[in-house]
């Protein structure tokens, strides 16, 4: 039989769910094993846990990887368990605390223990006092610190005795895909890929659209969205790039409008693109990266036009946070670094010297209408072309509309 290695995954908001939680269980389960493949692995859950056994030959950066980038996940940790005899719990912890973090047998600890099986005979005081003896008679240097300790040892009473000591952090949510698809407006810019990051903890599969204006905006340019895809993918459950050839269509709009509309005119045909591109894929929403009055196209005027280019649920998730809090953020998925690149979008190369802020929607609607773009944008999404990305963020395959 195939070594393996158990690990506890702590869950959060699916276990508050009611009749539809098997459901986002299945799905978690399903999200996990998807990046655990090809090796092997096996689960059985709990109430608020499921438990992971993963083959010893799947390096340790996947499994890392599998845990701390899908959503629903909490926390999770290396366990070990036996049977619900207090002897054999004492020899469980002999051996678990012979490994790091306290094998370096000094500093300060303490035990927590969770008795879900209120038929055990020992209450949680009793069993952490019967285990901080077992790490006391082993390293006699440590001391007990209740409040602020340097390392935990956890013992959890389920259908068995599970014990762990370093629990990682997970990103918490919903499992990606459990809420349908949207259509992901990424720029190369900070903002986007975080509100990729934000909706897809919603449960929300996303496909991204770059829209690129070569030569104006350059092949480097390309490549950082195409790495922001790879980043953003694992947390997306695999991604897919659409990238849409609009240097035709932004000059037109250049020649065809008011110069200080240029940046909303741009905003309007991209939601239309968007959503032509939606009605191929089945997506039900678009998401944005823009955060109230960070720029001048992202006044509530502003973003109430680029709405009503679309037929389709435009979704904010970053509206109200500051840029601090969005970089702050960026830097936390590993997406920051990629975003500063000094390549520039589209929207940054065509931008207008004193852009509208407070347009009128009506007056609006009709110089959009009088531009007679139509059939640019029409060619615009015949001539897109995709790329795919697995959800391990490798390239795995190309296309056209």
């Amino acid at each position: 039989m195939e070594e393996t290695t158990l690990y506890l995954v702590r869950l959060g908001e699916i276990s508050l769910k009611g009749l539809n939680r098997g459901f986002f269980e299945k799905r978690l389960k399903q999200n996990i094993k998807a990046k655990l493949k090809p090796y092997h692995s096996e689960e059985h859950k709990q109430k608020g846990r499921l438990y992971i056994a993963i083959s010893n030959n799947c390096p340790k950066h996947i499994i890392d990887m599998a845990f701390r980038t899908t959503f629903g996940v909490v926390g999770y940790s290396q366990c070990v368990r036996c049977p619900k005899d207090m002897d054999a719990i004492k020899e469980k912890t002999k051996e678990l605390v012979k490994d790091p973090p306290f094998s370096s047998a000094k500093g300060t600890f303490k035990v927590e223990t969770c008795r879900s099986d209120k038929k055990f005979p020992l209450n949680s005081y009793a069993i952490n006092c019967e285990l901080g003896g077992v790490v006391l008679d082993t390293y006699p240097d440590m001391k007990v610190a209740v409040k602020n300790p340097e390392k935990t040892l956890y013992c959890e009473i389920r259908d068995q005795a599970y014990l762990y000591t370093s629990p990682q952090s997970g990103p918490s949510g919903l499992p990606c895909t459990t809420a349908g698809k949207a259509m992901l407006l990424l720029s190369g810019g900070i903002d986007s890929p975080v509100a990729c990051y934000k909706m897809a903890g919603r449960g929300l599969k996303m496909e991204a659209i770059y829209f690129h204006a070569y030569p104006y905006t350059s092949e480097q340019a390309l490549d950082k969205v195409k790495k922001l895809s790879s980043l953003l993918s694992p947390y997306n459950m695999g991604m897919r790039l659409w990238v849409v050839p609009f240097t035709d269509q932004q000059i037109w709009i250049r020649d065809h409008s008011p110069e200080d509309e240029h940046t909303l005119m741009f905003r309007g045909a991209m939601m239309q693109v968007a959503n032509k591109l939606a009605d191929k894929t089945g997506a039900l929403a678009i998401v944005t990266g823009e955060a109230l009055s960070q720029v001048a196209s992202q006044t509530l005027e502003s973003m109430s036009w680029s709405d009503s280019m679309s037929p389709r649920l435009v979704l904010r998730p970053l509206v109200g946070m500051d840029k601090q809090e969005i970089m702050d953020l960026a830097q936390k998925i590993g997406t920051y670094d990629t975003s500063i690149l000094p390549y520039e979008d589209c929207c940054v190369i065509f931008s207008p010297r004193h852009p509208l802020v407070r347009p009128d929607k009506s007056v609006m609607a009709e110089h959009f209408s009088a531009m007679g773009i139509e059939t640019l944008l029409d060619k615009a999404v015949q001539e897109t072309a995709w790329i795919d990305f697995d959800v391990h963020g490798d390239e795995v395959g190309r296309g056209n509309v």
